[in-house]
């Protein structure tokens, strides 16, 4: 039983995502050396319960149960990220064919069983080695991934068409360089713009070599975390907040690689901070490379205000507990929480962010397809005495959002496909294991996988294209 003017177009791909530090553990096996995520989650007190990614969801030694698990499900797609120090250890230098044959063999494996893969160069975990030299806010790392790519375009380019350069890259820069709650745990405002510019001319550069050495045939995307910014009055001063955060959220990165130029406002906010110095002549040119599409990941919307007076801070910005704020210059915005329902992160539900943030980039980047590459939610999932996971919050959650979806391509929006986080229950950075995000329920001491009724729903969705109605009960 399905709800009437529900479907989705038809080849529209639906799969799940994950990522690689999060899935794969086997940290030390076949040359792999230690990335910044591994560094971070030893460090004593980085994470919670001290969690770390060494075994994960061993899904370097499960891959093909996985892969089998996924078209039991009707996924048409699956996303994933390669480990860049498993394929270069030190980021410079020839490849290790070990680390590449994994790869290689995933995607083999996703291929023989009908899925399409979405490869994810760069999902967070920079080798240790590089960091060490510096980091994002060093010019160099730019140029030593762009050389990383070109290492697994030639290994994999045969077999995948989708390519994604980068994901959430505003994570990258500001929470790991600028509120420290990500690794590498840097604190320095200036920094983390500096980052963020280096990973754009990554993301150029990187682009670049793609085109180079890809098939005609290949698609190359960026994976972006752009900001569904309200501010919370009419006042001047609430929406100019906004305006604020909008800059450091979503625009530091859509207006280069875009539209080849960092706004003026975002220039202007910031130049008490840095002088921007450090993007040179042709930067900006190598940043706004042609898209074959642009994928979006969608959680939950901002509401912030303008603090006067003397007024302290508060921020619940959904970005973790720091003294230092991952948002530069913006240090008189506050970040409120809106009333109604929230997830288990303390995200409150509201899908039309996701309207929203479809609807804009159909107009700012107009002809260019659309996907949501991540979304979903994290509930405190619990395995009942038969052996069955029901998580009805989760299927709640995401038919309000297919709705949202649909309303946008309704409105001209033209999405091509959704990828759900995440298939498993995994590792969630500095949340550790207590926060499961999956649609397949983890047993972390055993690595038992089951499907959770939500997974068996999507599966549905996915089969004829028609959003299903709420389960009974």
């Amino acid at each position: 039983m399905t709800d009437p003017s529900v479907r989705f177009p038809t080849n529209f791909l639906w799969g799940t995502s994950t990522a690689a530090y999060q899935v794969e553990g086997a940290a030390r096996e076949d040359g792999r050396t230690p990335s910044i995520w591994d560094t971070f989650s030893h460090t004593p007190g980085k994470t919670a319960g001290g969690d770390t990614g060494d075994i994960a969801c061993d899904h370097y030694h499960r891959f093909r149960d996985d892969v089998a698990l996924m078209s039991e499900l009707g996924m048409s797609g699956y996303r994933f990220s390669v480990s860049w120090s498993r394929v270069q250890p030190t980021g410079r230098g020839p490849a290790v064919q070990r680390g590449l044959d994994f790869y290689r063999s995933l995607v083999d494996e996703l291929l023989a069983k009908g899925i399409t893969p979405l490869l994810t160069l760069y999902h967070w975990d920079l080798p240790q080695d590089l960091e060490d030299a510096g980091g994002w806010p060093e010019r160099n790392t730019a140029y030593r991934f762009a050389d990383y790519a070109l290492l697994v375009a030639e290994a994999l380019g045969d077999r995948v068409q989708m390519w994604t350069t980068l994901n959430e890259p505003w994570c990258s820069a500001f929470l790991g360089y600028g509120s420290g709650v990500h690794a590498p745990g840097r604190t320095d405002p200036a920094d983390a713009l500096r980052a963020a510019h280096h990973l754009n001319l990554a993301h150029g550069l990187s682009t670049q070599v793609l085109r180079e050495t890809l098939p005609a045939s290949a698609r190359v995307t960026v994976s972006l975390n752009p900001a569904a910014v309200r501010p919370h009055s009419d006042s001047e001063a609430d929406k100019d907040a906004a305006r604020r955060i909008d800059a450091l959220a979503t625009r530091v990165f859509s207006g280069p690689m875009l539209h080849g130029a960092y706004d003026e406002d975002l220039l202007a906010d910031t130049a008490r901070l840095t002088d921007w110095s450090f993007v040179r002549d042709g930067d900006l040119a190598a940043i706004q490379q042609p898209l074959d599409g642009l994928c979006l990941n969608y959680y939950t919307p901002s509401v912030v205000s303008a603090v006067l007076g003397d007024k302290v801070v508060e921020r619940h910005d959904g970005h973790g507990d720091s003294t230092h704020s991952p948002w530069p210059a913006a240090d008189r915005v506050a970040f409120h929480q809106p009333p109604g329902e929230q997830t288990e992160m303390g995200w409150s539900i509201d899908p039309s962010g996701l309207t929203d943030l479809l609807l804009r980039f159909s107009r700012e980047a107009p002809g260019l397809p659309l996907y949501v590459t991540e979304n979903g939610a994290a509930y405190d999932d619990k395995m009942d005495s038969d052996g069955r996971v029901h998580d009805p919050e989760r299927i709640s959650y995401l038919r309000r959002h297919f709705h949202a979806i649909l309303k946008a391509i309704d409105e001209g929006a033209d999405v091509r496909g959704y990828f759900l986080w995440s298939l498993l229950d995994n590792f969630e950075w500095a949340y550790g294991y207590g926060k499961r995000f999956g649609t397949v329920y983890v047993d972390f001491e055993t690595q038992q996988r089951t499907p959770k009724s939500s997974a068996r729903w999507y599966a549905e969705l996915a089969r004829t294209g028609e959003i299903p109605a709420l389960p009974e009960g």
